[in-house]
């Protein structure tokens, strides 16, 4: 087997971690928290002449206001289809069409609703940590395989085994800013 230099098992995590970081914040963009975002919607799957379709790709989306959305679709004859999307989509708005675009009024949450978003951002926080862990665990094992085939001394091992575990640390921490940054904003009246 060939043999791996420790900086790129380093790099390849740092990588695949800041992907998951990545893929955290997109996810928390999609959580309701009283001001309009065309995030909220644009990940909506529309029912467009049989293909399932993203509502970014068949429609302009903005926030002309703090608590508005305007949907304006490229082909009009959409607009009944993208009102079903968002209405099955379970995100709380009910669509006002004109026939030609839509408004989606953002309304104010609940405190209720403010602590069900907080516990799905703390759901999907968890997710991610694990996804860290699972990738600390394939890069230790990378290490220990270099170590065993003699590309990596014991001392070596060590050192590369405290740099993943440093790393790990590095960004689970900054998942958990990440989170309390969420959860202030969804708490904010």
């Amino acid at each position: 087997m060939a043999s791996i230099d420790p900086a790129a098992i380093l790099d390849s995590l740092e990588e695949h971690m800041m992907k998951t970081e990545d893929n955290l914040k997109k996810s928390f963009n999609a959580i309701r928290t009283g001001k309009a975002s065309p995030a909220l919607v644009e990940g909506i799957m529309v029912e467009y002449y049989g293909t399932p379709t993203r509502l970014r790709d068949i429609a302009g989306i903005t926030a002309p206001e703090a608590r508005l959305l305007v949907i304006q679709p490229w082909d009009a004859s959409a607009v009944g289809a993208i009102e079903k999307a968002i209405l099955a989509s379970n995100i709380g708005i009910t669509p006002m069409s004109d026939g030609r675009m839509l408004r989606l009024p953002i309304p104010e949450l609940s405190q209720e609703r403010r602590a069900a978003l907080s516990k799905q951002a703390k759901s999907e926080t968890e997710e991610a940590k694990v996804a860290l862990r699972n990738l600390r665990r394939d890069a230790n094992e990378v290490a220990k395989r270099q170590q065993k085939d003699g590309s990596l001394t014991e001392d070596e091992l060590k050192r590369m085994l405290e740099d993943i575990q440093k790393t790990t640390d590095r960004y689970i921490a900054l998942l958990d800013e990440i989170l309390s940054a969420k959860e202030k904003e969804l708490m904010t009246v």
